[in-house]
């Protein structure tokens, strides 16, 4: 598990010298923090960046706290019912995950709540999904050459990965006060986009001291003192787990489908042709922090006049919600918008879906281009 996979981000972020670099036109890189907790010695941003990349994690168990208050109505429980994902309800609410690392073809998680539990497995080529609620299982052979990486994000590693895949020049990177998280001392980069049309205010990244694996990350939106998202350990054991714990043992009675070659693993019970999948007409707009996604989805995207089915109640709720919200209309076109704390999403009346981290007006931008 590494958060520097992608190297090419040290173009911005070295050299490893003490001191302020500027880099590629613009990332400045800060020198040490202030006021940090004299227990650590202190570090620089380029420094840190560089324990990420020279990190080598060979395994870790532990539980990990996801909370989010994006400020959004709960159009992601409803949209993960009407698609039989009900993982991406994860991007709501507070949710408490078990994680197990092996390496790189080893992973576990498992979601627990009043409800039941979900577990997700690679040992291998083999993946696993359950859901003990429906007593149902999706067996995945993996091809051959099918690259060694997390199957499923869920730690503050795999979140870290993402945020520093953003750095640009448009990037301000720093280090914050040290901190203890899950009873382990580390550090904290602080990235701030500086471009203003980006609603995230900060990404705030706790580095285990000793490990250099991320502990913690935080997501500000702009104008907030609390963390609209956060992903953090409250317990961690950097042992390798034993391999039993990758292996799926099918509970009695368990129902048990085989997915074949051309799908793509869903959640346990259900299964997805590849081509559903498919986004053949997606385009970037901007880079870094304000990079903004425009997709074609066909006509009626914004849920109007949508014929969900007499057998699909979450979908014709799902089709309600996005009915619901708010009309907007400019030289762009008209649809409709939804925003959070961190994101905003527009779907236009052409059955365009125009979303990013950013401000409603850039998105309209983007439309009218």
């Amino acid at each position: 598990m590494s958060v520097m996979k992608n190297r090419a981000v040290l173009r911005w972020l070295v050299p490893v010298t003490a001191g302020v670099a500027v880099i590629g036109g613009g990332a400045a890189v800060s020198t040490f923090a202030a006021g940090a907790d004299p227990a650590l010695p202190p570090r620089s941003a380029a420094q840190l960046l560089e324990d990420l990349r020279t990190s080598r994690l060979d395994g870790l168990s532990g539980t990990v706290v996801q909370r989010a208050d994006l400020g959004l109505p709960p159009i992601a429980a409803l949209a993960g019912r009407a698609t039989g994902n009900d993982l991406a309800g994860l991007v709501s609410g507070t949710h408490t995950l078990r994680v197990w690392y092996g390496g790189e073809d080893r992973q576990r998680l498992a979601l627990v709540d009043t409800l039941g539990e979900q577990d997700i497995l690679r040992n291998g080529r083999d993946v696993w999904t359950w859901n003990s609620r429906e007593n149902t299982a999706t067996h995945r052979l993996l091809p051959a050459d099918a690259p060694d990486r997390a199957t499923v994000p869920a730690t503050p590693a795999d979140a870290a990965d993402r945020a520093l895949e953003a750095i640009d020049p448009t990037t301000a990177v720093t280090v914050g006060r040290t901190a203890t998280v899950a009873g382990r001392d580390a550090y904290e980069l602080v990235l701030t986009p500086r471009d203003k049309a980006s609603l995230v205010h900060q990404v705030r990244i706790a580095l285990d001291a000793k490990e250099h694996v991320p502990l913690r990350l935080q997501v500000l939106a702009d104008g907030q003192d609390e963390p609209a998202f956060q992903v953090a350990f409250t317990q961690v054991d950097f042992r390798t787990p034993e391999a039993d714990q990758f292996r799926f043992n099918p509970p009695p009675g368990v129902k048990v489908t085989e997915a074949t070659e051309g799908e793509r693993p869903g959640p346990a019970g259900k299964r997805f042709d590849r081509k559903d999948a498919e986004k053949p007409d997606v385009r970037t707009v901007g880079t870094g922090w304000t990079t903004v996604v425009v997709a074609k989805i066909g006509d009626a995207a914004t849920g109007d006049g949508a014929k969900p089915g007499a057998d699909a109640p979450d979908a014709q709720m799902l089709a309600q919600v996005l009915g619901d919200l708010p009309k907007v209309s400019g030289d762009w076109g008209s649809g409709r918008l939804l925003s959070g704390k961190l994101f905003s999403v527009l779907l236009t009346d052409d059955g365009r879906v125009i979303a990013g981290l950013v401000t409603p007006e850039r998105l309209y931008q983007a439309a009218k281009g």
